[in-house]
């Protein structure tokens, strides 16, 4: 199938939803694995709605993930385009005057009012779902109630119009999913869709079968929101001629909220303080303004690993694939066609076990930026031995700072209820003895400094418990952290004993505060 061609087609009317995102990764997954082409193409007919910085939003999140366009706008290139939809309008002023021309569609000369009017009238009539269709089209103004030489008349004097689809009541448009199997509708229980507004500018259904068939789709896979959309193009397909060419289908599930009630929002996001975009979005107002998960602290592998799995199941064990692995292990036929629930923690886990095995350089370059933002810059080799010391105990990127920020600043705070329970001020002259011997000691790799520590104790009769919770205090400002002999020799001889020498100035003055004033 190496004539497989795929689009991701969003529109830039604000930041790139995660569902979004896994519409584009399922896309990618399906081309490469039949060495065909992933397309990206912007819808922005909706002028009003299209938001500045929205298109560079979505090519931003698409590079993080690695989820690179074969084809697409700017540099991208290819040889379907114009890849933006609101440079092709022409062409779809043609094709929908070409179905006028055929009789597979018609002038609708019904001004807003008239449509609100109309609207209000079915309602008091106990009719809350009015629809343009085969029921109503020749009480509305249209070229097929008015006649021809009235909207003749209309045209030339150009009277605002739009062209909507002749929906044929008595045709049964079916069709086959890849997901859903065989799905059906019928001709009477469909409205008669606008093809062409009155600003001249094409609607969703008119410019995605346009678009479609002249960029060679093969598939079209997309939310089920649009699954009811898909009898309107099937038509359209039919009308223009093109329904050998027509692409295959499938339409994915709903991404659910946590709780598996209704669909994820952007709105749950804020509420549960979990990301629900792939990068932050600032918005007009703080109510429109998101934290997306790169900034949340994930790897994009986790991110695509994560996302892979709602909706689609390999049918195996396994569960961490790389970008590569599922390309080869992808189906259609393996998605569901139940909603998959967003599960957060489920997210966390996958970005845990790739900063778990992801090689110390790796991880250190990762974290420099991070790093940078705090005003440091440490040397290559401090930063890998301190990711190596921090990356089986991290959960998100941000955790390596809010866990180990004393490898780079002095301690903030201590923990006080440990110093409360443990702290003597009589402990003090055994610490800055230890501090001594740290500063003179010769080699200092983890095995010296267990080996130092350990003759300091036989020497002052202590056990580990009597030394090592100390030593993290002081060093740390807590009890958690990763091996003492690790952290004491990537910190130095001079970082330690300086510490060490005033920590229990610090820990006397917290627990006896007037003493100290």
């Amino acid at each position: 199938m190496s004539d497989v061609r795929v689009r991701f087609a969003p529109s830039p009317t604000g930041a790139l939803h995660i569902g979004g995102v896994r519409t584009a990764l399922y896309n990618y997954l399906f081309a490469k694995q039949h060495g065909g082409a992933f397309v990206l193409r912007i819808e922005d007919t909706d002028r009003q709605r299209c938001i500045p910085g929205a298109e560079a939003y979505i090519l931003e999140a698409l590079e993080w993930l690695g989820l690179h366009p074969d084809e697409g706008p700017g540099s991208y290139g290819g040889g379907a385009g114009p890849y933006r939809q609101s440079e092709r309008k022409e062409s779809y002023r043609q094709h929908a005057l070409q179905l006028v021309e055929q009789g597979k569609a018609y002038y609708a000369f019904d001004t807003p009012e008239q449509l609100d009017a109309r609207r209000e009238e079915a309602r008091a009539a106990g009719d809350h779902a009015w629809k343009y269709d085969h029921s109503q089209r020749h009480r509305m103004r249209n070229s097929l109630s008015l006649g021809t030489a009235e909207t003749a008349r209309l045209l030339k004097e150009e009277a605002p119009y739009t062209i909507r689809l002749l929906v044929p009541e008595e045709e049964q448009i079916a069709f086959e999913d890849r997901i859903r199997g065989s799905v059906s509708f019928q001709g009477r229980e469909l409205d008669d869709k606008v093809l062409l507004k009155a600003d001249g500018m094409p609607t969703y259904h008119l410019a995605n079968i346009v678009d479609d068939h002249l960029m060679g789709i093969t598939h079209v896979i997309r939310g089920e929101e649009w699954l009811p959309s898909t009898a309107h193009h099937v038509l359209l397909y039919r009308a223009f001629g093109w329904e050998e060419e027509m692409p295959e289908f499938a339409h994915l599930p709903l991404i659910l909220k946590p709780s598996g009630q209704g669909k994820l929002s952007k709105r749950d996001g804020r509420k549960l303080g979990i990301p629900v975009f792939p990068l932050r979005w600032e918005g007009d107002s703080p109510d429109d303004s998101f934290e997306g998960f790169r900034e949340a602290g994930f790897d994009p592998r986790a991110v695509i690993n994560f996302l892979a799995f709602l909706g689609w199941n390999p049918g195996t064990e396994q569960e961490i694939f790389s970008l590569e692995e599922l390309v080869e292990a992808f189906s259609l036929e393996h998605i569901g066609k139940a909603g998959a629930r967003f599960d957060y923690d489920k997210a966390r886990w996958y970005n845990q076990q790739y900063l778990m095995h992801t090689p110390d350089a790796e991880l250190a370059g990762m974290l420099r930026p991070l790093l940078r933002e705090k005003g440091h810059e440490p040397q290559r080799d401090y930063l890998e031995a301190f990711a190596g010391l921090f990356k089986e105990r991290a959960v998100l990127l941000g955790d390596f700072w809010t866990q180990g920020y004393y490898f780079f600043e002095p301690v903030a705070s201590y923990d006080q209820k440990a110093l409360r329970k443990r702290w003597k001020p009589d402990l003090q002259p055994m610490l800055e003895k230890l501090a001594g011997e740290i500063a003179d000691a010769g080699a200092f790799d983890p095995q010296d400094v267990q080996a130092i520590l350990q003759d300091f104790m036989e020497r002052e009769g202590l056990k580990p418990g009597g030394l090592y919770p100390f030593l993290r205090l002081a060093l740390s400002g807590s009890l958690k952290g990763p091996g003492l002999p690790e952290m004491i020799s990537l910190m130095g001889r001079e970082v330690v004993a300086r510490r060490l020498r005033e920590a229990p100035d610090q820990f006397n003055a917290l627990l006896n505060p007037k003493d100290h004033g």
